[in-house]
This record gives structure tokens, sequence and C-alpha cells, in this order.
């Protein structure tokens, strides 16, 4: 079985769907850059109602330390999500410092991003691999909606638990899967009906396809 994990939620009856549905991780974004962009104060709020055994994802982008600390203190997270362009070391320094298990987020484009990975296997606790955003500027770290080549990463041996995102959808999630051989997906804009504003049947829809896989 597949573990999802329903990223850029901000509102109770979108966290509501896919904790019943089954979701293994909801994730909150505290990039403002983002159509999905959350408060603190609000993810606070929200967090309520996840329950235990379900993680909840702080999802940053450079952040500095205070905002970091902010969040981890709050209670609101239960890991944080860089998906920025921190180096190795500032993936080790935030994992060190905040006390949380940290999530890398790596683009991927060709072969040689795969290859890049290898140097944050031993300083994340989970690695994410997603589709590389496009040269431009309004373009997003993540949730831009792009598919990647899934063979890149294909039968490689990682040495942490590893999560697919990029693209993803109801009608390609099963292929993802079967040819990544990915045990944890990511979805965000797929499951929306505007940008930020998720929609309850595509959250479910997609949980209920891509779980059992």
């Amino acid at each position: 079985m597949a573990k999802v994990k329903i990223c850029g939620l901000s509102d109770a009856g979108a966290i509501a769907a896919a904790v019943s549905a089954g979701a293994g991780y909801v994730g909150f974004v505290f990039y403002a850059g983002s159509p999905r962009h959350v408060l603190l104060e609000q993810a606070v709020q929200l967090a309520q109602n996840v329950p235990a055994g379900v993680g909840k994802v702080g999802l940053f982008v450079d952040a500095g330390d205070e905002e970091i600390a902010a969040a981890a203190r709050s209670g609101a997270i239960d890991y944080l999500q860089l998906h920025g362009q921190e180096n190795p070391d500032r993936v080790a320094e935030i994992r060190a410092r905040f006390g949380l298990p940290v999530i890398k987020a790596i683009p991927i484009a060709a072969s040689e991003d795969a290859e890049r990975a290898a140097s944050f296997e031993l300083v994340a606790d989970m690695l994410l691999f997603d589709a590389k955003p496009p040269v431009s500027k309004n373009a997003l770290p993540g949730g831009n909606g792009l598919v990647f080549d899934w063979n890149l990463i294909a039968g490689r041996k990682w040495a942490r638990p590893w999560m697919l995102s990029g693209g993803l959808n109801v009608d390609n999630v099963a292929d993802a899967i079967r040819i990544s051989g990915a045990r944890m997906v990511d979805v965000s804009s797929s499951v929306e009906r505007a940008p930020g504003i998720k929609d309850i049947a595509k959250i479910s829809a997609f949980i209920e396809t891509a779980k059992p896989l």
C-alpha cells in the first residue's frame, strides 16, 4: 500500500476529507509566494483537526532559523520539508537544531539531478522527488503540476525513505507508482478546483486510487 501526502491544505474541510480518506500526511505551506500559503496561526488551528498517526508537514523555502523555530515549537508540525536551495550542510544544521525529522525536496529533470540526491541521504530523514520547476520568474518551487520521467529514479537503492511528487493525479498515479517503485506519493495542485483551493471530491478520489497500490 502507498502512503499519501496531501500538501497545501488551508481549510478544515479539506483536512477532514484527507484524514477520512486515509492520508498518511498533510502539508502546510509556509512559503509566502505560494497560493497555498498559510500563516502559522492558521496552521496551529488546522493542526487541531489532524489525529495522531497522520504526519503534519511544514513546507519551507530557504527559510531563516526564526521562522523555522516558531513553527517547530508551535506544535502544528511533525516534519520540516525543505523545498528551496538548501545545501546538505544547511539541511544537517536544520535537522540538528530544531529536533524534527527533515524531508528534503530534490527537483528532478535529468539523470544528474537524481545523482545529486545522494548528497542528501545522510543529512535528511526522507527525500522527496519533485519535477524541476520551469525557468520562469513566476514558477513556484513546487506545486506546478509538472511531471518528470519516473524512470530517472526507478530501481535505485536509496538510503532513506522517499516520496514521489510532481504532477501526480488520479489518472497517472498508478503508472507513477509502478514505474518509479514509490511507496509514498505527494499531491497538491491536481486535487484543487483553483490554485490554493482544494476540492474535497478530488482529494478523496486521489487517496482512494493511490492508497491501495
